[in-house]
Formats: structure tokens, sequence, C-alpha cells
């Protein structure tokens, strides 16, 4: 077996860090990251080496002793002191700088390494820590599917690039088919009672956010919209009815504490924290200046316990499901947290940005298929894009797109598209019904 297999058997079992409290501020000091640390090795490969060290491995079994059960909590100053000690011995060990990618292999068993050692050995004291996951150094080489017209650079042609997106995936093996996956998981009613499977749901937007390409994810997820009928498919990209919304708002701190709980989610949550961190003294609204890295955080946590969407047209109004009423004396805990969404101007120029198209590399991309005429009829031939269940009607909200009917019926891209749209569809609602799911099929498919 593979090196992580046997930190599998070695270290994560052994020790496995129970009921860890997640005790970071909502607003983490800012780390600078040295060329050291991002070549670092991950946790599984520094555990590995940790355990074949003595003095290592001695310490990481006190460790455990430490922090097993919140035992930390219970302790006697000295016994605390000899605790604090021990850590700091770990950070100079092998163990010192490990990180994680996400989405690897045996993912949540390299958090567990790494959180055994970043953490807080006493309630109440916060560890000012980084992202466990490796550091975010390059500047994505987008498909620029805004810029992609035809005829002359000088010419001006309508495109919408929620739609280009959407075209863009379809025509990409690895998007198409990821995309095709969380959309049926996320569609597939369990029972009369159940409307789909949340978790199975979340899992597969993990997926397809972890293995495709930002150029294709951020286009589906950030692109501009300037009407209602735009920004109504932009909302649905993630199957809300599914992975997002529920009959009644709970307030923030419980799905927080759920997400503190689970070390995939609490990871991830670190890493927006860190790198969509807000700083009025900066440029760019962020204090680690890089849009990039913010949206990739971003799209990170989707699929978690504290999944954000868009919650009107603005680009930039997004929040998880959640509230703060009846936060008693938490209150403001709550609200840092939920501000982190709402009221962050790093977050928000990030998302800003991308869709001027101000933090961006164009690069030309032959086999994207754009809105304009030049390329309708590669569009419509295209027969990549498979029929889904048609329950994947019911996510449709016909009460926030009905508004945008003119708009609907008067757009000749829409028209050519309802000529595919297969007879059942016509006899379950109408061919007003058959208009809205050939919209929502062109974008969520």
């Amino acid at each position: 077996m593979g090196g992580s297999d046997r930190i599998c058997a070695t270290v994560t079992e052994c020790f496995v860090i129970q009921n860890l409290r997640l005790t970071a501020p909502l607003f983490p000091t800012l780390e600078k990251t040295s060329a050291a640390t991002s070549a670092s090795r991950d946790c599984l490969q520094a555990g590995e080496a940790c355990t074949s060290n003595p003095s290592c491995s001695f310490n990481f079994r006190k460790l455990r002793q430490c922090i097993a059960g919140n035992g930390a909590n219970k302790l006697g100053q000295n016994a605390k002191n000899q605790c604090r000690r021990t850590v700091t011995e770990l950070l100079s060990s092998q163990l010192h700088g490990c990180k994680c990618k996400r989405g690897m292999k045996k993912e949540k068993n390299c958090l567990n390494i790494y959180w055994s050692v970043h953490h807080t050995l006493m309630e109440g004291v916060n560890v000012l820590e980084s992202s466990p996951y490796e550091p975010f150094v390059r500047r994505f080489d987008y498909v620029r599917l805004a810029s992609i017209t035809a005829g002359s650079e000088n010419e001006v042609t309508q495109v919408n690039r929620c739609l280009d997106a959407a075209k863009a995936c379809n025509v990409d093996e690895t998007c198409q088919k990821l995309r095709t996956d969380y959309v049926s998981s996320c569609i597939r009613h369990v029972s009369r009672t159940e409307q789909c499977n949340r978790s199975k749901c979340h899992k597969a937007l993990r997926k397809f956010f972890d293995r495709v390409p930002a150029e294709y994810t951020n286009e589906l997820l950030f692109c501009p919209c300037e009407d209602t009928a735009c920004a109504e498919r932009r909302r649905q990209t993630i199957v809300p009815a599914c992975s997002y919304e529920s009959k009644e708002k709970p307030n923030c701190l419980t799905p927080l504490e759920t997400c503190k709980g689970n070390f995939i989610c609490r990871s991830r949550f670190a890493e927006f924290q860190f790198n969509c961190q807000p700083s009025l003294q900066s440029a760019t609204g962020c204090a680690r200046e890089n849009y990039a890295a913010c949206l990739l955080a971003y799209t990170g946590i989707i699929g978690s316990a504290i999944t954000p969407n868009y919650v009107d047209n603005s680009s930039s109004s997004v929040s998880p499901w959640c509230t703060c009423n009846t936060s008693g004396n938490r209150q403001e805990e709550c609200e840092n947290f939920l501000h982190l969404f709402t009221n962050n101007i790093c977050l928000q120029n990030a998302i800003h940005a991308f869709g001027n198209g101000t933090n961006l590399n164009p690069v030309s991309n032959p086999s994207v298929a754009s809105t304009t005429p030049a390329f309708k009829e590669e569009v419509h031939t295209n027969n990549s894009i498979p029929m889904l269940e048609e329950t994947i009607f019911v996510q449709i909200q016909p009460t926030k797109v009905s508004g945008e009917e003119p708009f609907l019926h008067g757009s000749n891209q829409i028209k050519s598209e309802v000529s595919s749209c297969p007879s059942p569809l016509y006899t379950l609602a109408g061919v007003g019904s058959c208009l809205l799911l050939s919209l929502f099929l062109q974008t969520l498919v």
C-alpha cells in the first residue's frame, strides 16, 4: 500500500482528534506566505515522516492526550503549559508548514493531521491561523467567454455570458459530465416528504467545483447579469431548491456549528476567511489583494453546511440560507459570520471585477461557442447536452421568471431553442412551461 494508506492506519486512526473546537476568529490576521511554505509537502507526507521520528511521534501522542474530548479545558495550569510546549515542538517538526490540497485524495485524512496541530488548547483563546490549503499563487488564464465575438475586434456584439458559460461547459467533457451529475443528484426526489438527498447533492456540487477548471465554474457562477431572467438563471446554477433552501431559515449559528464539526467544511471556511478577508487599507478591498483566490475559496464552500447563493438580482448579494434572529447573547458572533457574505467588500469587489473583466487575462479558445449569430449553427447542432428527468421542471420558480415573459418571447435565441423541446414536455405544462424549461436546461445542463 502507498504511504497515504499507512498514514491512515498509523496517524489518522491512532491520533484521531475528537470534538475539536474551532475558535479561529472570523477575520484572522494577515499571514505572509513564504516560498518555503508554498513548496511544503502535504500533511499526509508530513505525518508519515513524523511517525518515523521518535521525538515527533511522541509529541503527537502527547498532543492527543492534551486535546482528546476537549480535555484541555479541564487541565491545570502546569498541564496546559506542557501542552503548549508540545504544540511548539510539533510546529518546529516535520509537521511544520504542512498543507493540504483541495479535492485531493484522502483530503479528510490530510486535514485531520493539519487540525490536530492548528487548534486552541484552552477555551476562550483564539488561534490566528491561515488556510489549511496550499496557497493560491497563480492567476487564472481565463477563457474569456464574454470577449468571444464574431467579426472584427471593434465590433460591439451583445452576448449573454451566462448562456455562453453553459455552452462552454457542455463543450468540455469533464465540465459537462460533472455538471450533469450534480444536477441529477440535486433534482432526484427521495420520497413524498423529502424533496431530495441534500447530502448527495452537496457531495456532487463539491466534486464539480473541485475538479472542473475555474475558467468554467467561475463563468457559470459569477457571470454578470443585467436583467431578471439572467439573474434567475444564475441563481439556479447550484439547484438551490435542494442545495440551499429549506422551509425555514435557521439561525446562522446552527449551520456554522455544523460546519465546525466537519473537517472539510471548517477547512473550506477557514480558506474563505483567509483569502476573502476585507481590508479598508487595500485598494482592492482585500487584505491579500488576490481576487482569484477569494473566488476560488468562495466556490469551495458551496456544497457545505454554510452553502451561499444569490439572494436577489444583484451580482454581489450573496448569503447563506440563515438569519441572525433569536441569537441571544451571541448576536455579534452571528452577525460577524453573516457579514462575511453580506457586507464583505473583498468578496463584492472580486465578483464585480470578474464580471467587468478587470482582473482577467483574456485568451482565445476556438472550442467555446458564443451566443453571437456566427456560432448559432454550431450551438444548435451540439448533441452533447443530455435531457434530464422532467422533474427538473419543479426547480423553476415561475413567480420569479414569469415577469420576464415579454423578454422570453421576444428573444430569437430562446425561440430557436424551443424547437428542440421534446413533445412530452408540451403535455407536462404547455408551451409556456416548455419555454421556461428550455431556458433552465440551457443554463443548468
